[in-house]
C-alpha cells in the first residue's frame, strides 16, 4: 500500500498553553509532526517530490492566544488501536502541549478548515471602567448595524464590516480593574473575528493581557446570524 492511501483518520482534540502561546501556527505543525514521527505513526502522506505527511489544524491559532480546544486531523495507512495510540502520543508530547481526546473520524470528510463556524474565547484586559460601564459598551456595540473597521497588515490596508464577525458578547466580571468577557465570533470564508479588534471596538485602550480559546465550532452546529 502506497504512503499516500489513507485508511484510518483521526480527530484529536488539544490544548496548547504555556511556551507555546509564543508559537506560530506552522511551527505548532512541525511540533506535531515530531510528536507523530517520534510515535511512530503510520502516517499518509501528500503525494510528489516533497511529500507531506497529511495532517491539518481546523484554525491557526494566533501568536500570543492560548486554547483548550484545538482540532487536528490526521491521516494514517494502518489502522491503530486508539488508546494505546493516546497513550504513546502523550509520552512524546512538548511542555504547554495536552490532548484532551483523541477519536476515529469519517475517512472521507470535508477538511476541518472548510466546516469550520465559529470561535469561542475569554479575554481578560486591564480597564478600569465600572462593571456597568462595561456593560452599556458591550450593549452599545452588539446594538449597531455597522462597525467599518481598518487593520493594517504590513503594507497592506484591509477596510471591512467588524460587525458580522461578532456572534455573542458577555461580560463575566470586573475585578481589580481587569474586566474578563467571554466572545463568540464568526470564523469561517466570510472572515474570522480577532478578539483583539473587539476589545478595541469596547473602548479598550490596551492590549489583552489574555486571550483563550475555549471552543471550536463546526458545521452541523448552530451559529447565530
Amino acid at each position: 500500500m502506497s504512503r499516500s492511501d489513507a485508511v484510518l483518520r483521526i480527530h484529536i482534540r488539544f490544548a496548547a498553553e504555556g511556551p507555546l502561546k509564543y508559537v506560530s501556527h506552522l511551527d505548532l505543525m512541525r511540533v506535531w509532526e515530531r510528536v507523530f514521527k517520534r510515535a511512530r505513526l503510520p502516517l499518509a502522506t501528500s503525494h510528489g517530490f516533497s511529500p507531506r505527511p497529511k495532517i491539518a489544524l481546523a484554525a491557526p491559532l494566533a501568536v500570543g492566544v492560548t486554547s483548550e480546544a484545538e482540532l487536528l486531523d490526521v491521516l494514517l495507512t494502518e489502522r491503530v488501536d486508539l488508546a494505546e495510540t493516546m497513550h504513546r502520543l502523550s509520552g512524546e508530547l512538548t511542555p504547554g502541549l495536552r490532548i484532551l481526546e483523541l477519536r476515529e473520524g469519517p475517512l472521507k470528510q470535508a477538511s476541518l478548515q472548510s466546516m469550520l463556524r465559529a470561535a469561542c474565547y475569554v479575554v481578560e484586559a486591564e480597564d478600569f471602567r465600572s462593571q456597568a460601564e462595561w456593560q452599556a459598551a458591550i450593549d452599545q456595540l452588539m446594538a449597531r448595524a455597522e462597525i467599518p473597521w481598518t487593520h493594517q497588515r504590513g503594507k497592506e490596508t484591509k477596510s471591512y464590516d467588524l460587525r458580522p464577525l461578532i456572534l455573542e458578547i458577555s461580560l463575566i466580571g470586573v475585578v481589580d480593574g481587569v474586566a474578563t468577557l467571554s466572545m463568540r465570533l464568526r470564523n469561517d470564508e466570510r472572515g474570522a473575528g480577532r478578539p483583539e479588534q473587539v476589545m478595541l471596538a469596547l473602548g479598550a485602550t490596551e492590549e489583552p493581557a489574555r486571550i483563550h480559546r475555549t471552543a471550536i465550532e463546526l458545521a452541523g452546529e448552530p451559529v447565530t446570524a
